[in-house]
């Protein structure tokens, strides 16, 4: 006699009963559409990261190069007089790095954000540098001292000072307004000369017109620094 064999239940499975929600899969849908949200919140703050980038730091004022020209120089103005030079330092260079000088400079400001960078037009920014020569060591050192305390009191953000030692050099950088205005500082212990520069926030050229190469030309012939005891 063949063996017998249990028979084979050809009963369909019941269905499950739906959940509270609706259906066996609720739970694991809810699940996911939460991973989502949370996955796309970073995605659309690097979306707008990335925008604000692309977009680039326009936010300037519209001034006119001789307005920021004479900023630039009053920044120069202060900071020689505390130092306490007693010369005077006439417009121009005659020897860049050798000589007394006293000199504008105009230039192009830059943007396009992350992935992009270029000029932006009608924008410029303006610096001012001056230098003296037979610079003693008595004088260089008391008037960057002196600097550094005051350009601190005055709410100018320090970013590097080094009082020479080793080096041939003392430096003072400072910076303010997120660093849309600078100024620097040295002197060079080897050949007593001493050199600053200040440079002031990018601005709209109110003359500047579609198809204008670059800001307007402004006179670059500062007036001559003078010892605080001659103004």
């Amino acid at each position: 006699m063949p063996e017998e064999t249990a028979p084979t239940d050809t009963t369909p499975a019941p269905t499950p009963a739906p959940t509270e929600a609706g259906s066996p899969s609720s739970v694991p849908g809810a699940v996911g559409c939460g991973c989502a949200a949370l996955l796309l919140v970073p995605v659309l703050a690097l979306v707008a990261l990335l925008a604000w980038f692309l977009s680039g730091s326009t936010d300037m004022p519209r001034v006119a190069p001789e307005e920021m020209a004479d900023r630039a120089f009053q920044r120069s103005q202060e900071a020689y007089d505390l130092v306490g030079f007693e010369r005077t330092v006439e417009p121009g260079v005659e020897k860049i790095g050798v000589s007394t000088e006293n000199t504008l400079d105009s230039g192009y400001c830059w943007g396009g954000g992350l992935l992009e960078d270029k000029t932006i037009d009608g924008a410029y920014q303006m610096s001012h540098v001056w230098a003296l020569d037979h610079v003693p060591a008595n004088q260089a050192v008391s008037g960057l001292r002196r600097l550094h305390r005051q350009l601190k009191d005055d709410g100018w953000e320090v970013t590097s000072y080094r009082e020479g030692g080793k080096s041939k050099s003392w430096d003072l950088y400072v910076r303010r307004d997120d660093g849309d205005e600078r100024m620097s500082f040295t002197w060079y212990q080897d050949r007593e000369y001493f050199i600053g520069r200040a440079s002031v926030p990018c601005a709209y050229d109110p003359e500047w017109k579609d198809g204008d190469s670059g800001p307007a030309e402004v006179d670059r012939t500062p007036p001559a620094l003078e010892p605080a005891q001659r103004k």
